[in-house]
């Protein structure tokens, strides 16, 4: 008898649990459609990030400024720490490459597949264009609130092969944070104190 008594309350508790996640769920889902939407009709970028690159026995970190075009392509200039600043990254086909006095050299590879720290930033454009959301979900940096969004192969589980994990303030919508996983390890942490969003300024007439 007592099991009937309880019965009622913990079935209309959990059916709210289960109405209140899926509400949640699914306004995360929305914004991230709407953020991809954002990402699929810019023409590019700019801003600045600090970037931590871990090789596991040494870690490295910069201040980097980036900009990009669809005409352009993107540029990545390192202005942090001083020994390396001015130091320019450009992306082309696919490669990442350094120039510095005119010489080009091949960022150092972070994991089997040649992933470079200087990667990441066009990695996560990638993702959040046409990669695969496996997992989104709301989580606070700092006081700030976010969207936290996990892109991988939709066959892997998590914690295999390479996921992109991207941190977006809610209410202003704007990249905070983005970090590339190998196997389920951080290999590049990029924070940003600037990410805008440029748009076509082609109108239809």
């Amino acid at each position: 008898m007592r099991m009937k008594l309880f019965c009622a309350p913990i079935v209309c508790l959990l059916l709210a649990a289960l109405l209140g996640g899926c509400s949640k769920t699914e306004s995360e889902n929305d914004l991230a459609l709407q953020l991809r939407s954002d990402f699929l009709a810019m023409d590019g970028c700019s801003g600045t990030m600090d970037v931590t690159a871990d090789y596991g026995q040494r870690v490295y970190e910069y201040t980097v400024s980036f900009s990009s075009t669809q005409k352009d392509g993107m540029t990545l200039v390192i202005t942090a720490p001083e020994e390396v600043a001015g130091i320019t990254a450009t992306v082309e086909n696919g490669q990442t490459f350094l120039k510095f006095d005119g010489v080009q050299l091949e960022t150092g590879p972070l994991n089997a597949d040649g992933l470079s720290p200087l990667d990441a930033l066009p990695a996560f454009i990638a993702a959040m264009q046409s990669g695969y959301i496996a997992e989104t979900g709301s989580e606070m940096l700092g006081e700030t609130e976010t969207l936290r969004l996990c892109c991988r192969e939709p066959e892997k589980p998590a914690g295999e092969g390479l996921e992109t994990v991207l941190w977006f303030d809610k209410a202003q919508k704007t990249l905070l944070r983005g970090e590339l996983r190998s196997d389920g390890t951080t290999v590049v942490r990029c924070e940003f104190s600037a990410f805008i969003v440029t748009k076509s300024t082609t109108e239809k007439g």
